[in-house]
């Protein structure tokens, strides 16, 4: 039996809320994807943890028992992890800046980098690429120190995550080469309701509905082609016809290749590009990695 720490954790969280919508919203996933977890744990235990019917949601006899040891299991490995990152940081001097997209943008990278090194000489920064999946890239589990990122950022982010814009660009729309609206030189985003769009992962549902500009539909539910979660995985499916999206002016470039156009829409909100740092973290080289990164994008 292999049971891993999120699926305890996620057990933990309905039993203290007792209610699988609260719990959803404090582990910032969606509540199928939380009941698909609970129900994967209980598979390989052999015995259900909650009982659900119309009364509400309670522990099960196996459920209470689990409770104390998964609280145990957890607290243990929070302290092992603290443990490890002060050993890491005190031997490398190692800042790990978390990404799910290039910060290419114009120099962006290297200039705050610069900045950075020229203050801070022998600290290690290091570029670690992090699924499309984890909406902080790194920074919820805390194998990033810092980490860029797509707003909005999942859940109640103010208590959990300080963040400032480094990038505010246009979307455009991506769409097959042969497909009709292709031909124009800007679409409204109006012409695009009845289009199957090609989604993120439900596992991070603000960024989710963000690019699927649910804002901007006036109500009207979007059509998904397919779910996608990668650059190469959006740009296949818009080769094959399987829908079309929304992208950041600034990586437009990724998918604009061969069978592929991008065209400025008119009627949605401007993407913003940020770097974030966990709130709680107050270590001198996370904030001056910050500051640096005001600096070049303008803030100060």
């Amino acid at each position: 039996m292999d049971v891993h720490g999120r699926e305890l954790r996620y057990f933990l969280t309905v039993a203290e809320e007792l209610h699988f919508t609260r719990a959803a919203e404090r582990l910032y996933v969606s509540q199928p994807a939380l009941s698909k977890q609970i129900r994967a744990l209980e598979r390989q235990l052999g015995a259900p943890l909650f009982v659900r019917d119309r009364s509400g949601v309670r522990l099960t006899e196996v459920g209470t028992a689990l409770l104390p040891h998964a609280r145990a299991v957890l607290d243990a490995w929070a302290g092992a992890e603290e443990a490890v990152r002060a050993a890491r940081a005190d031997a490398e001097a190692t800042l790990v800046i978390g990404m799910a997209t290039s910060p290419g943008r114009g120099g962006l990278l290297p200039a705050i980098r610069s900045r950075f090194t020229e203050a801070h000489p022998d600290v290690r920064l290091r570029l670690r690429q992090v699924g499309w999946d984890d909406a902080s890239a790194g920074l919820a589990d805390g194998s990033s120190d810092l980490a860029f990122v797509w707003l909005p950022l999942p859940g109640a982010v103010a208590a959990r995550y300080d963040w400032l814009v480094v990038a505010t660009e246009p979307r455009l729309a991506a769409l097959p080469a042969h497909h009709p609206l292709a031909a124009r030189d800007r679409i409204a985003f109006a012409d695009l309701l009845d289009e199957p769009f090609l989604a993120l992962p439900d596992t991070i549902p603000e960024l989710r509905d963000d690019w699927l500009a649910l804002d901007e539909r006036g109500g009207r539910p979007p059509r998904i082609g397919a779910e996608i979660g990668s650059s190469d995985e959006t740009y296949e499916a818009l080769v094959g016809g399987l829908g079309i999206c929304l992208v950041a002016a600034g990586n437009a470039p990724l998918l604009a290749r061969d069978g592929v156009v991008t065209r400025p829409v008119d009627g949605v909100s401007p993407s913003r590009f940020a770097l974030a740092w966990r709130a709680d973290d107050h270590r001198p080289v996370v904030r001056d990695y910050a500051r640096a990164a005001a600096a070049v994008a303008g803030h100060v």
